[in-house]
Order: C-alpha cells, then structure tokens, then sequence
C-alpha cells in the first residue's frame, strides 16, 4: 500500500491507498519501515489494523506490551486513531477522516480497529487458545451486522420486515454462490496464469 500510495501522490491522482492487517503485523519489521517513510514522504495512505487480540493463535498480550496499536504512530510522527471495529458507523466515520487527510496532502493514518473474529485463523484452527463462551459472548453481544441492523430499525431507517427480507435475500444470493463453485468444474492449468498481469499499462 506504501507503494501504490507513493504511486497516487507523483502521478497526483488523487487516490488513497487503504492496506489492512492485524495485530500480529503490527510486531514486525515491515509495518514500521512502512509507517515510517509513509509518514515522512507524507504519503496517501491509510493503515488500518484490525486488532483482533489475537495474533493467529497467541494473544495480545503474551507477546507484546502495547497493545493498542494506535499508540504506536507517536513514533513516525502521524495521528493514530482506535475505533470500536465492531461498530460499523464508527469505522465508517474514522476511515472517511483518514481518507480526507490523505487526500488534503496530511499524510497517512493509522487506523486501530479493535474487532474480534468469530472463526478460526484458518480452517484447521483447533481455537484452544479461548473459550467457546468467549467466542458465544462476541457474537451474541457484539456481532457488527445484529448491532446495525439494531441502530437502523431503532432510527426508523429500516422496519423489521425490511430487515428479515434483506437477510433472506443475502442468504440466497450465498445459497446461489455455493451451488455455482459446487457444480462448476475443475479450473484447467492454463487458468493459472489468467488475471496474473494487467497489460493495459500506459
């Protein structure tokens, strides 16, 4: 992202370049040699850390101190932002701020989303590093979808009808998704290398 960034800002295209990670990244090198140069070519970015608490399968805080990571931008001289990442308004609003600095020529942001997943790191993940009843809690308390919908029904933005309709048709758009991959074939080898490269470059 500190690249493409850097592209927008000689070509003065206007462009914001957004990169997303999580806690863990935070812990090495790159992130901060990333940061660094951001903050001081003030550069068009964005970083926004999705800090889950976990990094894959190790807590925050059995391997770092600071764990907010928005703290750490003190250090390269930019602001540095922590929003509740499972509030989607919040994010909304953080990220439209970050982007409007980068834009007006500020330089980057860091942006902290404290978040949770509701999943494994990946799909063979045991998870015997938290409870199910932590997993139970965020999901029943802070899932980002069931506390917009609440805040949209709540200000008349949405009835529940409108609300149960739309979770319908999103579950048979995903029902539609998984049939296609299902029935569809195998991809051919020579696929491999289609949407590698853009060749449209001038």
């Amino acid at each position: 992202a500190t690249g493409a960034g850097l592209a927008a800002q000689l070509r003065g295209s206007g462009q914001v370049a957004v990169c997303f990670f999580g806690d863990g990244a935070a812990n090495r090198g790159p992130f901060h040699e990333n940061i660094n140069i951001g903050g001081v070519w003030k550069l068009p970015v964005v970083y926004v850390c999705e800090n889950n608490g976990y990094a894959q399968w190790t807590a925050q805080a059995d391997i770092t101190l600071v764990t907010d990571i928005s703290s750490m931008s003190a250090a390269y001289g930019i602001p540095g932002v922590q929003v509740d990442g499972m509030d989607v308004l919040a994010v909304h609003e953080a990220a439209g701020e970050a982007i409007d600095r980068a834009r007006r020529g500020e330089g980057p942001t860091l942006v902290e989303c404290k978040t949770y997943r509701f999943h494994g790191h990946n799909y063979g993940d045991p998870q015997q590093y938290r409870t199910r009843e932590e997993i139970a809690d965020w999901a029943e308390n802070n899932d980002p979808i069931k506390r917009l919908s609440a805040h949209l029904r709540d200000t008349g933005v949405m009835t529940e009808a409108q609300d149960e309709a739309i979770q319908q048709q999103v579950a048979e758009s995903i029902q539609a998704a998984v049939q296609f991959a299902e029935s569809s074939p195998y991809p051919t080898p020579d696929e491999l290398y289609k949407d590698v490269y853009s060749y449209d470059i001038a």
